[in-house]
């Protein structure tokens, strides 16, 4: 539907990815978009408007501070809006607030940077209500290694070799501003294990998949199945072959994304 747009809003929101299939509308499934498009013709009682997201998750990846543009021919008043529709939507996804953009504003040209999160723990079955929020590995892994395994992807890298089926055109060099291993204590339950870890990650973009490949290589290198020279050939000599370990997508949360 052609929409005669002349006001223009970042709606910043979050949600538990875990019963959806990811962000982006996909056809005889569950997605956050639907949703959200669903709840915005409820409260408009119209579907003259147009959402358009900063990016996708895969299925079950949750995000804790993400964007949306919403495209509209009339004006509203964000608060009431952002009421509205946290009325309407259910339990797992939150709007978090509303502000006028101007037209020039792209949600997706205009990403600065994003920050990934991927919670785990080591050495014990973890109570099954962690399965939408982290990974919890039975074996006993080499922590201190994995940092130093994490440090290894800051900086300009080709990251061929964690991209999942490229297109031609992708561009494999990118670059890691920020990537850390430390104790998790920034999001706890009662029935989190006593301990568990979160990988932080920065950068402007990432490839398909990239994140959790990344994540799968270090789980190899903290079960002493690779080393840290494996980690740095798979930088320095990039191939088509793609990473075989891929963390599971439970355990992944889109942390923030902030704009220029």
């Amino acid at each position: 539907m052609a929409i005669n747009s002349k006001f223009y809003y970042l709606v910043r929101f979050q949600y538990l990815g875990f019963r959806y299939h990811g962000w982006q509308v996909q056809p005889n499934v569950k997605t956050v978009q639907k949703m959200v498009e669903r709840t915005l013709s409820f409260v408009f009682d119209h579907t003259n408007f147009k959402v358009l997201g900063a990016g996708r998750t895969d299925m079950m990846v949750s995000v804790n501070n993400s964007a949306f543009q919403l495209f509209l021919s009339e004006k509203i008043n964000e608060e009431d809006l952002k009421k509205k529709l946290n009325k309407s939507l259910p339990n797992d996804i939150r709007i978090l607030a509303i502000e006028e953009v101007s037209q020039d504003f792209n949600v997706i040209r205009g990403s600065k940077e994003k920050e990934y999160h991927y919670l785990f723990s080591s050495g014990e079955k973890t109570h099954p209500f962690c399965a939408p929020f982290m990974l919890g590995v039975l074996e006993d892994l080499d922590v201190e290694k994995m940092k130093l395994g994490a440090k290894l992807f800051e900086g300009k890298h080709n990251f061929q070799r964690y991209a999942y089926k490229p297109s031609e055109n992708t561009v494999f060099e990118r670059e890691i501003t920020f990537c850390e291993i430390v104790d998790n204590t920034d999001l706890t339950a009662s029935f989190f294990p006593e301990k568990s870890y979160v990988f932080k990650v920065k950068g402007k973009g990432f490839l398909r998949y990239q994140v959790r490949l990344m994540v799968g290589v270090l789980l190899q290198l903290g079960k002493a199945e690779i080393d840290l020279e494996f980690i740095k050939d798979t930088l320095e000599n990039p191939s088509s072959k793609t990473l075989k370990e891929l963390a599971p997508a439970s355990g992944l949360t889109l942390n923030s994304v902030s704009f220029y």
